[in-house]
Protein backbone atom coordinates (compact mmCIF):
# COMPACT_ATOMS: atom_id res chain seq x y z
CA UNK A 1 0.00 0.00 0.00
CA UNK A 2 1.59 3.57 -1.22
CA UNK A 3 0.46 6.77 1.30
CA UNK A 4 -3.06 6.39 2.34
CA UNK A 5 -2.97 9.90 4.07
CA UNK A 6 -2.62 13.30 1.80
CA UNK A 7 -2.61 16.41 3.09
CA UNK A 8 -6.00 16.24 4.43
CA UNK A 9 -6.90 12.52 5.37
CA UNK A 10 -7.87 10.05 3.24
CA UNK A 11 -9.29 10.92 -0.46
CA UNK A 12 -10.64 9.32 -3.71
CA UNK A 13 -13.82 7.87 -5.50
CA UNK A 14 -15.91 6.58 -3.11
CA UNK A 15 -16.66 2.81 -3.52
CA UNK A 16 -14.19 3.16 -6.48
CA UNK A 17 -10.32 1.69 -6.21
CA UNK A 18 -9.46 3.03 -2.72
CA UNK A 19 -11.95 4.45 -0.81
CA UNK A 20 -14.19 1.42 -0.17
CA UNK A 21 -16.17 0.52 3.01
CA UNK A 22 -13.57 -2.33 3.63
CA UNK A 23 -11.06 0.35 3.91
CA UNK A 24 -13.36 2.71 6.03
CA UNK A 25 -13.84 0.24 8.72
CA UNK A 26 -9.72 -0.60 8.35
CA UNK A 27 -9.40 2.97 9.00
CA UNK A 28 -12.12 3.19 11.30
CA UNK A 29 -10.45 -0.12 13.46
CA UNK A 30 -6.96 1.30 12.97
CA UNK A 31 -7.69 4.79 14.20
CA UNK A 32 -9.45 3.71 17.61
CA UNK A 33 -6.07 1.57 18.24
CA UNK A 34 -3.71 4.33 18.31
CA UNK A 35 -5.65 6.91 19.11
CA UNK A 36 -7.29 5.83 22.17
CA UNK A 37 -5.26 4.58 25.52
CA UNK A 38 -5.37 1.08 26.96
CA UNK A 39 -7.79 1.38 30.13
CA UNK A 40 -9.86 -1.30 30.86
CA UNK A 41 -11.59 1.19 33.18
CA UNK A 42 -12.18 3.39 30.58
CA UNK A 43 -14.51 2.51 27.00
CA UNK A 44 -13.13 5.19 24.35
CA UNK A 45 -15.65 7.13 22.66
CA UNK A 46 -15.42 8.79 19.01
CA UNK A 47 -17.61 11.35 17.45
CA UNK A 48 -18.63 10.51 13.73
CA UNK A 49 -20.00 13.60 11.41
CA UNK A 50 -20.86 13.73 7.70
CA UNK A 51 -21.28 16.32 4.79
CA UNK A 52 -24.22 15.52 2.75
CA UNK A 53 -22.54 13.36 -0.59
CA UNK A 54 -24.69 9.89 -0.96
CA UNK A 55 -21.69 7.99 -0.13
CA UNK A 56 -21.63 9.10 2.91
CA UNK A 57 -24.18 6.69 4.21
CA UNK A 58 -22.48 4.23 3.07
CA UNK A 59 -19.04 5.45 4.42
CA UNK A 60 -20.79 6.00 7.79
CA UNK A 61 -22.10 2.70 8.45
CA UNK A 62 -18.48 1.20 7.53
CA UNK A 63 -16.75 3.93 9.86
CA UNK A 64 -19.14 3.23 12.50
CA UNK A 65 -18.80 -0.61 12.35
CA UNK A 66 -15.21 -0.58 12.66
CA UNK A 67 -14.97 1.54 15.31
CA UNK A 68 -17.27 -0.21 17.82
CA UNK A 69 -15.47 -3.34 16.69
CA UNK A 70 -12.68 -2.11 18.06
CA UNK A 71 -14.66 -1.36 21.24
CA UNK A 72 -15.76 2.11 20.81
CA UNK A 73 -18.58 4.22 21.81
CA UNK A 74 -19.59 5.81 18.77
CA UNK A 75 -21.60 9.01 18.86
CA UNK A 76 -23.55 10.15 15.47
CA UNK A 77 -23.94 13.61 15.03
CA UNK A 78 -24.87 13.24 11.69
CA UNK A 79 -24.69 15.88 8.48
CA UNK A 80 -22.07 19.07 10.03
CA UNK A 81 -19.40 21.09 8.98
CA UNK A 82 -15.83 19.35 10.02
CA UNK A 83 -14.95 22.00 12.28
CA UNK A 84 -18.29 21.20 14.00
CA UNK A 85 -17.29 17.47 14.21
CA UNK A 86 -13.61 18.92 15.33
CA UNK A 87 -15.51 20.71 17.98
CA UNK A 88 -17.94 18.36 19.21
CA UNK A 89 -14.75 16.41 19.51
CA UNK A 90 -13.64 18.54 22.40
CA UNK A 91 -16.64 19.69 23.86
CA UNK A 92 -17.83 16.13 24.24
CA UNK A 93 -14.47 14.80 25.82
CA UNK A 94 -14.24 12.04 23.03
CA UNK A 95 -11.29 10.26 21.94
CA UNK A 96 -11.14 10.77 18.40
CA UNK A 97 -13.25 12.14 15.87
CA UNK A 98 -14.16 10.75 12.35
CA UNK A 99 -15.66 13.27 9.52
CA UNK A 100 -16.31 11.87 5.74
CA UNK A 101 -15.83 14.53 3.51
CA UNK A 102 -13.77 15.40 -0.03
CA UNK A 103 -14.06 19.03 1.03
CA UNK A 104 -14.89 20.90 -2.06
CA UNK A 105 -14.22 17.68 -4.36
CA UNK A 106 -16.97 16.86 -6.57
CA UNK A 107 -19.87 14.64 -5.07
CA UNK A 108 -18.40 10.83 -6.94
CA UNK A 109 -15.32 11.89 -4.56
CA UNK A 110 -15.21 11.15 -0.28
CA UNK A 111 -12.90 11.18 2.11
CA UNK A 112 -11.88 10.24 5.99
CA UNK A 113 -10.77 12.98 8.00
CA UNK A 114 -9.46 11.90 11.97
CA UNK A 115 -9.64 13.80 14.69
CA UNK A 116 -7.65 13.35 17.85
CA UNK A 117 -8.47 13.93 21.34
CA UNK A 118 -9.47 17.62 21.73
CA UNK A 119 -10.27 17.67 17.78
CA UNK A 120 -7.02 18.14 16.51
CA UNK A 121 -6.10 16.97 13.28
CA UNK A 122 -3.18 14.23 13.24
CA UNK A 123 0.46 14.64 12.60
CA UNK A 124 2.04 12.58 10.20
CA UNK A 125 3.23 10.49 12.69
CA UNK A 126 -0.31 9.43 13.73
CA UNK A 127 -1.34 8.67 10.38
CA UNK A 128 2.48 6.85 9.98
CA UNK A 129 1.58 4.61 12.90
CA UNK A 130 -2.39 4.17 11.37
CA UNK A 131 -0.99 3.11 8.14
CA UNK A 132 1.08 0.93 9.57
CA UNK A 133 -1.40 -1.09 11.73
CA UNK A 134 -3.51 -1.25 8.37
CA UNK A 135 -0.98 -2.73 6.34
CA UNK A 136 0.23 -5.35 9.43
CA UNK A 137 -3.13 -6.32 10.09
CA UNK A 138 -3.76 -5.27 14.09
CA UNK A 139 -7.47 -4.82 13.51
CA UNK A 140 -8.44 -7.59 12.45
CA UNK A 141 -7.35 -9.61 16.27
CA UNK A 142 -8.23 -8.76 19.61
CA UNK A 143 -11.34 -7.60 18.58
CA UNK A 144 -13.64 -7.31 22.07
CA UNK A 145 -16.78 -9.52 22.39
CA UNK A 146 -19.65 -9.03 24.63
CA UNK A 147 -20.08 -6.14 26.71
CA UNK A 148 -17.13 -5.10 25.03
CA UNK A 149 -18.38 -4.17 21.80
CA UNK A 150 -19.19 -0.60 21.39
CA UNK A 151 -22.82 0.96 21.42
CA UNK A 152 -23.96 3.71 19.02
CA UNK A 153 -25.55 6.86 20.00
CA UNK A 154 -27.13 10.15 18.24
CA UNK A 155 -26.54 13.43 19.22
CA UNK A 156 -29.19 15.41 18.36
CA UNK A 157 -28.59 19.04 19.42
CA UNK A 158 -24.65 18.73 18.33
CA UNK A 159 -25.98 22.03 15.59
CA UNK A 160 -27.17 24.00 18.08
CA UNK A 161 -24.05 23.94 20.33
CA UNK A 162 -22.27 24.71 17.38
CA UNK A 163 -23.77 27.66 16.09
CA UNK A 164 -23.87 28.86 20.04
CA UNK A 165 -19.86 28.58 20.36
CA UNK A 166 -19.61 30.50 17.13
CA UNK A 167 -22.46 32.82 17.84
CA UNK A 168 -20.44 33.78 21.40
CA UNK A 169 -17.01 34.26 19.94
CA UNK A 170 -17.69 37.40 18.27
CA UNK A 171 -16.69 40.53 18.89
CA UNK A 172 -19.28 43.20 17.62
CA UNK A 173 -23.20 41.79 16.26
CA UNK A 174 -23.41 42.19 12.56
CA UNK A 175 -27.37 43.91 12.69
CA UNK A 176 -27.31 45.79 9.55
CA UNK A 177 -25.59 44.12 7.64
CA UNK A 178 -27.22 42.03 4.29
CA UNK A 179 -25.08 39.07 3.54
CA UNK A 180 -25.49 36.26 0.35
CA UNK A 181 -24.28 33.21 1.62
CA UNK A 182 -23.35 30.66 -0.81
CA UNK A 183 -23.42 27.26 0.87
CA UNK A 184 -22.57 24.90 -1.76
CA UNK A 185 -25.12 22.41 -1.41
CA UNK A 186 -22.89 20.93 1.81
CA UNK A 187 -22.43 20.40 5.18
CA UNK A 188 -23.26 23.97 6.06
CA UNK A 189 -26.41 24.41 4.48
CA UNK A 190 -28.42 24.63 7.64
CA UNK A 191 -26.09 26.35 10.63
CA UNK A 192 -24.39 28.86 7.87
CA UNK A 193 -27.29 30.95 7.29
CA UNK A 194 -29.07 30.09 10.86
CA UNK A 195 -25.63 31.02 13.01
CA UNK A 196 -25.47 34.37 10.77
CA UNK A 197 -29.01 35.45 11.62
CA UNK A 198 -28.55 34.80 14.99
CA UNK A 199 -25.60 37.10 15.27
CA UNK A 200 -27.42 39.70 13.65
CA UNK A 201 -27.57 39.81 9.78
CA UNK A 202 -30.03 39.59 7.65
CA UNK A 203 -29.25 36.46 5.21
CA UNK A 204 -29.99 35.38 1.69
CA UNK A 205 -28.92 31.88 1.28
CA UNK A 206 -28.38 30.07 -1.96
CA UNK A 207 -27.38 26.56 -2.76
CA UNK A 208 -28.46 25.15 0.62
CA UNK A 209 -30.98 22.82 -0.38
CA UNK A 210 -28.42 19.38 -0.37
CA UNK A 211 -29.91 16.18 -1.96
CA UNK A 212 -26.77 14.33 -1.80
CA UNK A 213 -25.63 14.27 -5.42
CA UNK A 214 -25.63 18.68 -5.81
CA UNK A 215 -22.23 18.97 -3.47
CA UNK A 216 -20.22 21.58 -4.66
CA UNK A 217 -21.92 21.39 -8.40
CA UNK A 218 -21.25 24.46 -9.80
CA UNK A 219 -21.84 26.71 -6.65
CA UNK A 220 -19.65 27.23 -3.34
CA UNK A 221 -16.73 28.83 -2.87
CA UNK A 222 -14.81 26.94 -5.93
CA UNK A 223 -17.37 28.25 -8.17
CA UNK A 224 -17.89 32.15 -7.06
CA UNK A 225 -20.28 33.44 -10.21
CA UNK A 226 -23.39 32.83 -8.24
CA UNK A 227 -22.57 34.13 -5.45
CA UNK A 228 -21.18 37.58 -7.25
CA UNK A 229 -24.15 37.87 -9.32
CA UNK A 230 -26.76 37.21 -5.88
CA UNK A 231 -25.13 40.30 -4.12
CA UNK A 232 -25.07 42.50 -7.51
CA UNK A 233 -28.88 41.47 -7.70
CA UNK A 234 -30.16 41.31 -3.92
CA UNK A 235 -27.98 45.09 -3.08
CA UNK A 236 -26.02 43.14 -0.61
CA UNK A 237 -23.19 44.32 1.79
CA UNK A 238 -21.23 41.56 0.97
CA UNK A 239 -21.37 37.53 0.11
CA UNK A 240 -19.69 34.74 1.79
CA UNK A 241 -19.20 30.92 0.04
CA UNK A 242 -18.49 27.59 1.69
CA UNK A 243 -17.02 24.37 0.29
CA UNK A 244 -18.93 20.94 0.85
CA UNK A 245 -17.55 20.51 4.39
CA UNK A 246 -17.65 24.65 5.02
CA UNK A 247 -14.15 24.95 6.27
CA UNK A 248 -13.01 27.54 4.13
CA UNK A 249 -14.80 30.73 3.32
CA UNK A 250 -13.96 33.07 0.51
CA UNK A 251 -15.82 36.53 0.05
CA UNK A 252 -17.43 38.82 -2.67
CA UNK A 253 -17.73 42.97 -2.11
CA UNK A 254 -21.10 44.25 -2.93
CA UNK A 255 -19.97 45.14 -6.17
CA UNK A 256 -19.00 41.34 -7.16
CA UNK A 257 -14.87 41.62 -6.21
CA UNK A 258 -13.44 38.72 -5.28
CA UNK A 259 -11.78 38.53 -1.48
CA UNK A 260 -9.61 35.17 -0.86
CA UNK A 261 -8.26 34.09 1.94
CA UNK A 262 -5.20 36.37 2.03
CA UNK A 263 -7.28 39.28 2.28
CA UNK A 264 -9.51 37.69 4.90
CA UNK A 265 -5.99 37.10 6.86
CA UNK A 266 -4.99 40.58 6.38
CA UNK A 267 -8.41 42.37 7.34
CA UNK A 268 -8.14 40.07 10.49
CA UNK A 269 -4.62 40.46 11.24
CA UNK A 270 -5.10 43.83 11.38
CA UNK A 271 -7.89 44.43 13.44
CA UNK A 272 -6.26 41.66 16.25
CA UNK A 273 -3.33 43.57 16.19
CA UNK A 274 -5.76 46.89 16.78
CA UNK A 275 -7.52 45.27 19.55
CA UNK A 276 -4.01 43.65 20.93
CA UNK A 277 -4.86 39.76 20.47
CA UNK A 278 -2.98 39.17 17.81
CA UNK A 279 0.02 37.13 19.94
CA UNK A 280 3.20 38.49 18.82
CA UNK A 281 2.00 40.43 15.88
CA UNK A 282 2.10 37.34 13.96
CA UNK A 283 0.82 35.77 11.29
CA UNK A 284 0.92 32.16 9.55
CA UNK A 285 0.18 31.19 6.33
CA UNK A 286 1.62 28.82 3.94
CA UNK A 287 4.51 28.62 0.80
CA UNK A 288 1.13 29.13 -1.65
CA UNK A 289 -0.27 33.03 0.17
CA UNK A 290 0.83 35.48 -2.47
CA UNK A 291 3.69 38.14 -2.15
CA UNK A 292 0.97 40.89 -1.67
CA UNK A 293 0.04 39.64 1.50
CA UNK A 294 3.82 39.50 2.66
CA UNK A 295 4.07 43.01 1.67
CA UNK A 296 1.07 44.60 2.92
CA UNK A 297 2.05 42.54 6.21
CA UNK A 298 5.55 44.02 6.48
CA UNK A 299 4.28 47.67 5.54
CA UNK A 300 1.56 46.56 8.91
CA UNK A 301 4.51 45.54 11.34
CA UNK A 302 3.07 42.24 11.14
CA UNK A 303 5.27 39.32 10.94
CA UNK A 304 4.19 36.50 8.91
CA UNK A 305 5.75 32.94 8.98
CA UNK A 306 5.04 30.54 6.30
CA UNK A 307 4.31 26.68 6.53
CA UNK A 308 3.58 23.89 4.23
CA UNK A 309 0.13 23.93 2.62
CA UNK A 310 -2.51 22.18 4.23
CA UNK A 311 -4.26 23.54 7.30
CA UNK A 312 -2.84 21.39 9.69
CA UNK A 313 0.85 22.80 9.29
CA UNK A 314 -0.69 26.18 9.71
CA UNK A 315 -2.26 24.75 13.13
CA UNK A 316 0.71 23.03 14.41
CA UNK A 317 3.08 26.07 13.35
CA UNK A 318 -0.04 28.48 15.40
CA UNK A 319 0.19 25.72 18.39
CA UNK A 320 4.16 25.71 18.61
CA UNK A 321 4.37 29.30 19.24
CA UNK A 322 1.29 29.97 20.99
CA UNK A 323 -0.39 32.12 17.95
CA UNK A 324 -3.49 33.81 17.24
CA UNK A 325 -4.25 33.26 13.77
CA UNK A 326 -3.20 31.72 10.26
CA UNK A 327 -4.62 30.11 7.45
CA UNK A 328 -4.24 29.78 3.29
CA UNK A 329 -5.08 31.06 0.09
CA UNK A 330 -8.13 29.32 -0.33
CA UNK A 331 -9.82 30.41 2.71
CA UNK A 332 -8.83 27.68 5.45
CA UNK A 333 -8.40 30.02 8.05
CA UNK A 334 -7.89 28.69 11.71
CA UNK A 335 -8.62 31.07 14.87
CA UNK A 336 -7.08 28.67 17.76
CA UNK A 337 -9.01 30.41 20.38
CA UNK A 338 -11.92 29.00 19.12
CA UNK A 339 -11.72 26.18 16.73
CA UNK A 340 -8.67 23.55 16.26
CA UNK A 341 -9.14 23.57 12.23
CA UNK A 342 -10.15 25.72 9.30
CA UNK A 343 -13.93 26.94 9.83
CA UNK A 344 -15.83 28.68 7.20
CA UNK A 345 -18.88 29.73 9.41
CA UNK A 346 -15.96 31.33 12.01
CA UNK A 347 -14.22 32.92 9.68
CA UNK A 348 -17.72 34.41 7.99
CA UNK A 349 -19.06 35.88 11.18
CA UNK A 350 -15.62 37.50 12.27
CA UNK A 351 -15.06 38.95 8.99
CA UNK A 352 -18.78 40.51 8.90
CA UNK A 353 -18.22 41.69 13.17
CA UNK A 354 -15.00 43.82 11.32
CA UNK A 355 -16.78 45.45 8.54
CA UNK A 356 -19.96 46.10 11.19
CA UNK A 357 -17.27 47.60 13.70
CA UNK A 358 -15.08 49.34 11.39
CA UNK A 359 -18.18 51.49 9.35
CA UNK A 360 -16.35 50.53 6.05
CA UNK A 361 -17.22 48.24 3.15
CA UNK A 362 -15.54 44.96 2.30
CA UNK A 363 -13.84 46.20 -0.55
CA UNK A 364 -12.36 49.51 1.80
CA UNK A 365 -10.74 46.45 4.09
CA UNK A 366 -9.76 44.32 1.65
CA UNK A 367 -7.48 46.73 -0.31
CA UNK A 368 -4.87 46.44 2.50
CA UNK A 369 -3.61 43.54 -0.20
CA UNK A 370 -2.69 44.49 -3.55
CA UNK A 371 -2.63 40.88 -4.66
CA UNK A 372 0.18 40.01 -7.59
CA UNK A 373 -0.97 37.92 -10.25
CA UNK A 374 -0.42 34.64 -9.79
CA UNK A 375 0.33 31.29 -12.20
CA UNK A 376 -0.15 28.02 -11.29
CA UNK A 377 1.33 24.99 -14.18
CA UNK A 378 0.45 21.56 -13.24
CA UNK A 379 3.33 19.56 -14.68
CA UNK A 380 2.26 15.75 -14.93
CA UNK A 381 5.37 14.03 -14.57
CA UNK A 382 6.73 10.42 -14.44
CA UNK A 383 8.73 10.72 -11.30
CA UNK A 384 7.77 14.34 -9.28
CA UNK A 385 10.80 14.42 -7.04
CA UNK A 386 12.99 13.90 -9.52
CA UNK A 387 11.46 16.35 -11.61
CA UNK A 388 11.54 19.19 -8.67
CA UNK A 389 15.03 18.26 -8.21
CA UNK A 390 16.43 18.09 -11.01
CA UNK A 391 19.55 20.28 -11.65
CA UNK A 392 18.43 22.10 -15.05
CA UNK A 393 14.71 22.69 -13.21
CA UNK A 394 17.09 24.57 -10.30
CA UNK A 395 19.24 26.49 -12.34
CA UNK A 396 15.62 27.40 -14.38
CA UNK A 397 14.38 28.61 -11.27
CA UNK A 398 17.50 30.07 -9.67
CA UNK A 399 17.64 32.03 -12.79
CA UNK A 400 13.88 33.21 -12.39
CA UNK A 401 14.05 34.58 -9.25
CA UNK A 402 17.12 36.77 -10.41
CA UNK A 403 14.77 37.98 -12.71
CA UNK A 404 11.87 38.86 -11.00
CA UNK A 405 13.96 39.95 -7.76
CA UNK A 406 11.73 41.12 -5.07
CA UNK A 407 8.71 42.13 -7.58
CA UNK A 408 7.78 38.44 -8.10
CA UNK A 409 8.59 35.11 -6.38
CA UNK A 410 8.83 31.09 -7.86
CA UNK A 411 7.66 28.32 -5.82
CA UNK A 412 7.67 24.81 -6.88
CA UNK A 413 6.57 21.78 -5.28
CA UNK A 414 5.88 18.13 -5.90
CA UNK A 415 2.32 17.03 -5.45
CA UNK A 416 1.91 14.63 -2.30
CA UNK A 417 -0.98 12.74 -3.57
CA UNK A 418 -0.12 13.05 -7.47
CA UNK A 419 2.59 12.48 -10.25
CA UNK A 420 2.48 16.28 -10.44
CA UNK A 421 5.42 19.02 -9.88
CA UNK A 422 2.98 22.46 -9.18
CA UNK A 423 4.91 25.75 -10.62
CA UNK A 424 3.79 29.23 -9.06
CA UNK A 425 4.92 31.82 -10.47
CA UNK A 426 4.00 35.29 -9.33
CA UNK A 427 5.19 38.41 -10.38
CA UNK A 428 4.15 42.19 -11.74
CA UNK A 429 1.89 41.42 -14.76
CA UNK A 430 -0.02 38.19 -15.44
CA UNK A 431 2.16 37.79 -18.81
CA UNK A 432 5.24 38.17 -16.85
CA UNK A 433 4.30 35.28 -14.35
CA UNK A 434 2.92 33.11 -17.23
CA UNK A 435 5.65 32.99 -19.38
CA UNK A 436 8.24 32.47 -16.37
CA UNK A 437 6.23 29.54 -15.45
CA UNK A 438 5.79 28.06 -18.74
CA UNK A 439 9.99 28.41 -19.40
CA UNK A 440 10.52 26.37 -16.20
CA UNK A 441 6.95 23.62 -16.40
CA UNK A 442 9.02 23.23 -19.70
CA UNK A 443 12.38 21.59 -17.96
CA UNK A 444 10.25 19.74 -15.54
CA UNK A 445 8.77 18.08 -18.45
CA UNK A 446 12.09 17.17 -19.70
CA UNK A 447 13.73 16.34 -16.71
CA UNK A 448 10.99 13.65 -15.95
CA UNK A 449 8.66 13.10 -19.02
CA UNK A 450 5.39 11.50 -17.61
Amino acid sequence: MGRLFGTDGVRGLANGDLLTPELALQVAVAAARVLVETDSSHQPMAIVGRDPRASGEMLEAAVVAGLTSAGANVVRVGVLPTPAVAFLVGETNADLGVMLSASHNAMPDNGIKLFAAGGTKLPDELEERIEKAIEDGHGLVGRPTGAGIGRVHDLLDGDAAYIKHLVDSIPHRLDGIKVVVDCANGAASEVGPVAYREAGAEVIAIHAEPDGININENCGSTHLDKVREAVIREGADLGLAHDGDADRCLAVTASGEVVDGDQIMAILALAMRDAGTLTGDTLVATVMSNLGLRIAMKQSGVKLIETKVGDRYVLEELQSGGLALGGEQSGHIVMPEFATTGDGVLTGLHLMAQVASSGKSLADLASVVHTLPQVLINVKVGDREAGAAAPTVQAAVALAEADLGETGRVLLRPSGTEPLVRVMVEAATEEKARSVAEVIAEEVRSASPA
